[in-house]
């Protein structure tokens, strides 16, 4: 990960401001998916896929540890974010199957 010196807090403000702008249009690329997947699925329970959050969860908590972030702080985002996209595939699965 490429990580830029920065001389004053202003700079370094926005550096941050950057990656918070990187880090929304991440979240919505991976929503997008989220909803393409929907279409593939058959049921709500199939949308729900425990054990696929079980193992994203899994792997960005190791993610977390391998880049010395906190495992916890990784962990909350993205149970947070995953239970709202899990509604939003609901909404979507539920639209598909109207047509």
């Amino acid at each position: 990960m490429e990580m830029q010196k920065c001389e004053t807090l202003e700079e370094a403000r926005k550096k941050i401001d950057e990656v918070d702008e990187e880090i929304v249009k991440l979240i919505a690329k991976r929503n997008d998916y989220i909803k393409q997947i929907a279409h593939f699925k058959t049921s709500v329970d199939e949308v729900k896929a425990e054990e696929r959050i079980n193992d994203v969860i899994s792997r960005v908590r190791q993610q977390a540890i391998d880049l010395d972030l906190s495992p916890n702080l990784i962990n909350d985002l993205y149970v947070r974010m995953i239970d709202a996209m899990v509604e939003s595939e609901i909404a979507e699965f539920n639209n598909a199957q109207k047509y």
